[in-house]
């Protein structure tokens, strides 16, 4: 049996502020481990019988990024997916699968969300086997985690009958909702739920029949939404139409919970879907003191803390069961037990307009990154990384004047007609109105100083005419 992995990486991960933000979500970042949890969630497939390259799946602000991941782990996606927006994961899966059987009509789908901890690997790789079984008979097969203990925080699924001739896979008596605490011990000593873990094995066909009869609707607009897609570089573009006009909906709400072919397998796999900064410290190493600590961290009478330095030195003295983490722009305390109320800051920033839930201070390019040192009235600094061999756009700006100093690497600089290379302590002028581009020929990291002064300084100043990237304005 040949498998598609479908990797959904969409999502912002609030509850883990300050670190996840819009623009670099959890899924995107190393929390566990030196990779990030996307690249583990690829790398974890190697070795199943009959895994085929992933498809990812993403939203366009994090194409590039997710390119260069996967690049690093030297994994050569099927296909990079662009949702216009967020629709949930039955219209996603949906388009996923009619984009998997223009290749391989019986192509078969592990549906798996890029921000999850699996611990077990084996025995994750044995819970798609017993899955297997029953998915080659017809059934779509959901992977219900064996509890741990009482957990408010996910759904739950009742296992039914066990399904004959099958490897351990049982039918699904009800999906539940995330419960209160009474009612999720009730279901702890009952002993016939599993947590419900959004994973997912079924043939592409099967779903799309099962989602045709059931919600026809979401099938419509998700087939000609890949029928009317179209390439972009690399990327698959959905038809942003017809993917806008497609109703949002998982697919436990609109196939899971209604299908009479659903089948749970129960996987004790050291799971989690780390919602939290709680989540976070209970699936890492601790210490003596049951602390999780990482980056320049003093503790003094500490215990059962995570506690997360990014980018200076953090001293914690005297507390237990908080959670510290700081970066160069945002610093959150917060006790074990108030971590669901994180997302009430995102809240707070988004009404007030701010920007810590969108970006960090370093903001990703797909040439690089970039990032603020110092601003005031009418100027900001900003360190510029231009990757080998990258380009930028050739631009100009209306309100503001640049200043680029190289301080290693070589910069191929163009501005208005005149174009020349730069090295270590050489600068140039960008003046307002001229059309310029940057670009590193070397082989080596390019790292710049740019001075902006005017008097308007937004990121929306610009005005691209040559684009390698297609970045629309």
């Amino acid at each position: 049996m040949k498998i598609y992995p479908v990797i959904l990486s969409g999502g912002s991960g609030t509850r883990l502020w300050p670190l996840s933000r819009a623009a670099l979500p959890k899924q995107l970042l190393a929390l566990v481990s030196d990779r990030t949890m996307l690249q583990e969630t690829a790398l974890r497939l190697s070795g199943i019988p009959g895994m085929m390259a992933p498809l990812m799946v993403c939203g366009n602000d994090h194409r590039f990024m997710i390119a260069e991941q996967m690049r690093e782990i030297g994994i050569v996606p099927m296909g990079i997916m662009l949702e216009p927006e967020g629709r949930n994961t039955a219209p996603a899966v949906a388009a996923a699968a009619h984009y998997l059987m223009a290749t391989e009509p019986d192509a078969v789908m592990l549906v798996l969300p890029a921000d999850h901890v699996i611990n077990d690997v084996p025995a994750f790789h044995a819970a798609i086997a017993r899955a297997s079984s029953a998915v080659a008979a017809g059934a779509l097969a959901t992977f219900g985690i064996v509890p741990s203990g009482p957990e408010t925080g996910y759904g739950y699924i009742r296992r039914g009958e066990a399904v004959p001739a099958s490897d351990g896979c049982f039918s699904v008596a009800r999906f539940v909702e995330k419960p209160d605490l009474a009612t999720a011990q009730s279901f702890i000593d009952d002993g016939s739920y599993l947590w419900n873990s959004g994973m997912f094995l079924f043939s592409a066909a099967r779903y799309l029949e099962e989602l045709a009869s059931l919600r026809p609707d979401i099938a419509a607009c998700a087939k000609k939404a890949v029928s009317d897609g179209y390439r972009d570089l690399d990327f698959c573009r959905l038809h942003e139409a017809s993917f806008a006009a497609c109703p949002s909906e998982s697919i436990d709400y609109a196939v899971m919970e209604h299908t009479r072919h659903a089948v749970v397998v129960p996987a004790d796999i050291g799971w989690s879907d780390v919602g939290s900064w709680s989540a976070l410290w209970e699936v890492q190493q601790s210490d003596a003191q049951g602390n999780v600590l990482r980056g320049d961290v003093y503790t003094d009478e500490v215990s059962n803390s995570l506690i997360r330095a990014e980018s200076r030195m953090v001293a914690v003295i005297g507390v237990s069961d908080v959670v510290v983490v700081e970066t160069n722009d945002a610093v959150l305390v917060v006790h074990k037990d108030q971590v669901q109320k994180v997302k009430q800051v995102v809240d707070h920033l988004k009404k007030l307009k701010r920007n810590e839930h969108i970006n960090h201070t370093r903001v990703y390019r797909p040439w690089g990154c970039y990032e603020g040192i110092d601003a005031g009235e009418r100027f900001q600094v900003k360190r510029i990384i231009v990757n080998p061999g990258q380009i930028l756009s050739l631009q100009m700006h209306h309100h503001r004047a640049e200043h680029w100093v190289v301080v290693t690497g070589t910069a191929r600089v163009t501005c208005g007609e005149v174009v020349k290379l730069l090295t270590e302590n050489e600068s140039t002028y960008i003046p307002i109105g001229v059309t310029h581009r940057l670009e590193n020929p070397g082989k080596l990291p390019l790292h710049l100083i740019e001075v902006q002064s005017g008097s308007y300084l937004g990121e929306d100043d610009i005005v691209r005419f040559e684009d390698m990237y297609k970045r629309r304005q």
